[in-house]
């Protein structure tokens, strides 16, 4: 199995399944002498980790992480830094009933497909646990970057949405309800629904929105590698994920270039920013804000109909702990996908400097 390895200087590369002994990672590429804040890498990592309310998955993993290589005295030492993240909660007996079925709009089908073996329990490499090792290297391209702000939150589930532009909502607010959702009002709404949706057996979809600031100019590179083009593919290599829009997005193909143009100020600066902070593929020191459009979880508490390996149609009920909603466990997922991708991008900077 190749694409396990994400980015260009600062690379991650992950390993594990969701019911195996650990989930791990390399993070290569990272500069010596950081200071790493571990304290803080334990509290993004508690940000994703199941069973934080009643909203989420209630399987209990405590999500330690255990540095093995390239940290000496507190320090990065400019040498791949090896990790794991030890499973102790598995339930694998909860997927026996599907061990010879294919579960609709899951990756069970495709993967057999693909490899002649699948490991049926929790979904195995194709599970969103996988995303923990992700937050990890976040954590650590985070503080790469510290001066570079990266915020997401809910800003939709189903169809309840934020009425207000990202500029005049309180970030400080995100982790003040279980929906990462820094609008008081919508957030209450948001938690009943994803409550309602659970009784029923369902899931629901969501958006998140994730806005990036005090990013210096000129980051991005011409044509292939565009920075919004490598914030795109990580939004859309993790699980779920639908869809990717940055700046105006899809809203700025129904206007006129007179309206949509940013006009600059003598500064450098534009009185608007429909652009989303790049131009060109390179970050032109304004806000960078995107959009990412989650799906419902796949695997309901109600029964639906599921493919046999024999090609039979049979109904099934899905068993387990699953996430009714999974963008308030997402946040901090599209966060470390962020700061791998800028950390990733201001290093290559570096390297014209």
């Amino acid at each position: 199995m190749s694409g396990n390895t994400f980015g260009k200087l600062l690379k991650l590369t992950t390993f594990g399944e969701s019911h195996g002994e650990a989930l791990g990672g390399i993070l290569d590429g990272c500069p010596a002498g950081i200071t790493l804040d571990f304290d803080f890498i334990r509290s993004e990592m508690q940000r994703r980790k199941p069973g934080q309310s009643s909203i989420v998955t209630q399987r209990k993993e405590e999500d330690e992480v255990q540095f093995l290589s390239g940290i000496f005295e507190g320090k990065t030492t400019g040498t791949p830094i090896g990790f794991i993240i030890p499973n102790t909660n598995q339930k694998s007996d909860d997927y026996s009933h599907i061990k010879d079925t294919y579960r609709p709009s899951h990756a069970d089908y495709v993967y057999e497909q693909k490899y002649g073996i699948r490991d049926y329990r929790g979904g195995g490499r194709s599970s969103a646990r996988e995303t923990a090792t992700r937050v990890v290297g976040g954590a650590i391209a985070k503080q790469i970057i510290p001066n570079i702000k990266i915020n997401a939150f809910v800003s939709s589930v189903g169809d309840i949405f934020i009425d207000k532009p990202y500029q005049d909502l309180d970030f400080s607010k995100i982790e003040s309800n279980a929906v990462r959702c820094p609008d008081t009002a919508t957030a209450k709404k948001m938690e009943q629904h994803i409550k309602e949706i659970k009784k029923q057996g369902d899931t629901v979809g969501g958006t998140i929105t994730c806005v990036i600031q005090n990013v210096p100019i000129g980051l991005g590179e011409p044509v292939f590698d565009k920075l919004h083009a490598e914030l795109g593919k990580a939004m859309l290599s993790i699980n779920a994920v639908k869809g990717f829009e940055f700046g105006s997005g899809f809203c700025g193909a129904k206007m006129k270039g007179s309206e949509h143009n940013d006009s600059f100020n003598s500064d450098g600066t534009t009185k608007s920013n429909l652009s989303g902070g790049i131009q060109g593929g390179i970050s032109n020191g304004m806000d960078i804000y995107f959009r990412v459009a989650f799906k419902p979880v796949a695997t309901l508490l109600q029964k639906q109909e599921v493919l046999t390996n024999q090609g039979d149609i049979i109904a099934q009920q899905g068993k387990g702990r699953h996430d009714p909603c999974v963008v308030p466990r997402a946040v901090p997922i599209v966060e470390a996908m962020t700061a791998l991708v800028m950390a990733d991008y201001f290093l290559l900077d570096k390297l014209y400097l």
